[in-house]
């Protein structure tokens, strides 16, 4: 395994601050910021009781990060209860994802957790009421070529994105976690149906615990893009570490990533967690998930691959291996997401047809 950067042994032991020179400092910073990570480094100091330790410039960047993340998170509970108005009326659930449900729920994932898009889960057969009602709220598509809009709505698991007119907040609309074209298919009736209310939040809901883990796995290991790789690991530590204390998490998860056909990216993840963040796994689980794992030289490539791609994208955390890696994984995203004749002509397009429609339009 290669070295540590800096960022991530911090983030395994946030007394490693200590000590640090200017220099040291510096690169931590850069580091945080390269991988999105910024606001959380000022929770993950202030909640090991090291704030005071540090010194008076780094201090204040990590103070203006706190101001900024207020902010986002005031948006994006004034964007969510505007799309919830939006839909009223409907008899939608409406579902949320990702950043916007960890901040919603309370979560610890969500302190500290900067996300650009709103994601929300609705039933397929409702997705034309959803896209009118948003539609008419202010909200307007963003992919206006006619390839795109195909690609979207017959292959994907989500509408185009959208975003509203005036305020500018991006809005993904899913049905499903994952593309109706992948090579697995879990069941988003199933998911919707063990989904949890918000108590705080009347009309809004999460995924359960253990579906929550899930998604977070399959959007980071289905996934062909990792320059926020670091963060949505950090995502699943932080849901692990939470959930695991609840009575029943740990037993329930294996068998609820084989019900929703998610076995291996659970096992990716209980795997890189560990490994880069220091995650604590029972070792009951891991014996449970290894049997949905690669075996032998493959997963000995996996390795080399992931721990690569999961580091922060700055230079200083890079050797001549990580751009082949990340492109090694960008194909075997896209290789998962879409067989392999329509992958062909997906990629096609986009490398010549609409960028020759774009160089046309300049």
């Amino acid at each position: 395994m290669m070295r540590l950067p800096l960022l991530v042994r911090v983030l395994r032991d946030p007394a490693a601050v200590r000590g640090l020179d200017g220099v040291g400092w510096d690169l931590l910073l850069r580091q945080a910021d390269a991988a999105n990570l910024d606001a959380f480094l000022l929770v993950l100091v202030e909640d090991a009781g090291l704030l005071d330790a540090v010194p008076a410039g780094p201090r204040a960047h990590l103070e203006w990060t706190r101001t900024g993340a207020a902010g986002h998170a005031r948006a994006a509970r004034y964007e969510v209860r505007q799309i919830s108005k939006a839909l009223d009326g409907l008899g939608v659930p409406l579902i949320l994802l990702k950043g916007a449900a960890y901040a919603l729920a309370g979560l610890d994932a969500g302190r500290g957790r900067l996300f650009s898009d709103i994601d929300i889960l609705v039933p397929k057969a409702r997705l034309a009421e959803v896209e009118a009602a948003l539609m008419m709220h202010g909200c307007i598509t963003t992919h206006h070529d006619a390839y795109d809009q195909r690609y979207y709505r017959q292959w994907m698991h989500e509408l185009p994105p959208m975003q509203h007119a005036r305020r500018g907040n991006s809005i993904d609309v899913h049905h499903a976690i994952l593309p109706e074209t992948a090579r697995v298919r879990p069941d988003p009736d199933s998911l919707r149906a063990c989904a949890r209310p918000i108590p705080a939040e009347p009309g809004l809901a999460t995924l359960a615990p253990a579906d929550m883990v899930l998604h977070s796995a399959v959007h980071l290991f289905f996934d062909g893009e990792f320059d926020k790789g670091l963060r949505d690991l950090v995502d699943l530590h932080r849901l692990l570490g939470e959930f695991g204390a609840q009575p029943g998490f740990w037993d329930a998860l294996p068998a609820r990533a084989r019900a929703l056909q998610l076995g291996r990216p659970l096992f990716y993840a209980l795997r890189y967690c560990p490994r880069l963040l220091g995650t604590v796994v029972p070792p009951a689980v891991q014996a449970a998930v290894a049997l949905d794992g690669p075996r032998g030289p493959l997963l000995w490539l996996m390795d080399r691959l992931f721990e690569r791609a999961l580091l922060p994208l700055h230079p200083s955390c890079a050797d001549a291996f990580n751009g082949p890696a990340r492109f090694a994984l960008y194909v075997r995203g896209n290789w998962l997401r879409m067989p392999p004749l329509l992958l062909a002509q997906h990629l096609f397009h986009k490398a010549f047809i609409t960028k020759h429609n774009e160089s046309q339009t300049a």
